[in-house]
């Protein structure tokens, strides 16, 4: 099945998609839309894609290539925008993070998906890493037991430059949330309330919330804490947290990359005043999990769109993460513990 694609936002994420889009069969991309066309010009330079018409918004772009896909690559503050348009005109759309600039933006696009019959999907690329798929499966299986607390630790020191810099809620907004997506990927479990810390040090490029702490309470009565840091120079974590999974039976730790451990009591055995652990194996990545990062989540929403299914990162669920981001800002701002508010 044909399907033609227009990519909105040439900005230096939408390499990333294009990348993608390239690599799945049957999927022309017919045009780029971006406020500077001569950035979208060189964008569809740079992807050999001659024929691409190039509009600079997202409504000349719909009206002149009328696709059946809208890839949206724009600035948050855009995002309603282009998805709306593109609902309207048929379209199914794939969004870059966050969903929405606000949660009622949110509810709005997921009520607009629905009227039109068209899937609104979100790149929670972080679903699609290999180490994701394990710990959900091992998880899930319980071999620890129900998880009773998870913590994630984020710490680097990144120099995007451009418009994440000059955000409000920034690591909250723009980074967390992929932590907070994967925990809800790997435990099955949602946010029921916060208590969040925001700060930027002395020492931040960023203009505001490059730092956070947050305590979330999880739908099984777990808690799962949260520490993170764009401007924490040097040992940095890997992109994807460094996590600790306890649970009623064990504990499973991730650095982010290759190394997952779970340990296990030991039947009947202590040494002095500690149980004694066992090492558990942690399971293979299988021929089904769906991975690939950037990749299997635009591939994952295509093969959606042929078969009539609902991708993974579908809005309506996707929201239950976007609450916890914007729960954790309330909390920020207010000072107080916070319920999460679908």
């Amino acid at each position: 099945m044909e399907l033609r694609a227009a990519l909105v936002g040439c900005g230096a994420m939408s390499k990333a998609w294009l990348e993608a889009a390239g690599k799945i069969a049957q999927l022309q991309i017919v045009g780029l839309a971006d406020i500077e066309p001569e950035r979208a010009k060189a964008r569809a330079a740079e992807f050999a894609l001659a024929d691409a018409v190039i509009a600079r918004d997202v409504h000349t772009l719909l009206a002149e290539t009328r696709p059946d896909l809208i890839f949206d690559v724009v600035v948050p503050q855009a995002r309603h925008e282009v998805v709306s348009a593109g609902l309207a005109a048929g379209c199914h759309v794939l969004s870059e993070k966050p969903m929405a600039e606000t949660l009622p933006e949110a509810r709005d696009l997921i009520a607009r998906a629905k009227a039109a019959g068209r899937i609104h999907a979100v790149v929670q690329n972080r679903r699609y890493h290999g180490g994701v798929r394990r710990i959900a499966r091992t998880l899930r299986a319980g071999a620890i037991g129900e998880v009773t607390s998870a913590h994630a630790d984020f710490f680097l020191a990144p120099h995007f430059g451009g418009f994440r810099e000059a955000m409000d809620h920034v690591l909250l907004l723009d980074m967390a949330i992929h932590g907070f997506d994967a925990l809800r990927a790997m435990t099955g479990l949602d946010g029921l309330n916060v208590y969040c810390r925001e700060w930027n040090p002395p020492s931040s490029w960023y203009r505001h919330g490059s730092s956070a702490a947050a305590v979330f309470e999880l739908d099984n009565g777990a808690m799962f804490t949260y520490r993170g840091s764009w401007c924490a120079a040097g040992l940095g974590t890997s992109w994807e947290c460094a996590w600790r999974f306890v649970g009623v039976d064990g504990t499973l730790t991730w650095d982010g990359a290759d190394d997952i451990r779970i340990e296990v009591p030991r039947p009947g055995a202590r040494s002095g005043l500690f149980d004694a652990v066992e090492a558990l194996e942690p399971p293979p990545l299988l021929p089904e999990d769906r991975i690939g990062g950037h990749f299997g989540v635009v591939a994952d929403f295509v093969a959606a769109v042929r078969a009539g299914a609902e991708p993974e990162t579908v809005g309506r669920d996707n929201i239950r993460s976007l609450a916890m981001v914007f729960g954790a800002i309330a909390s920020a701002e207010s000072g107080r513990r916070v319920d999460i508010l679908i």
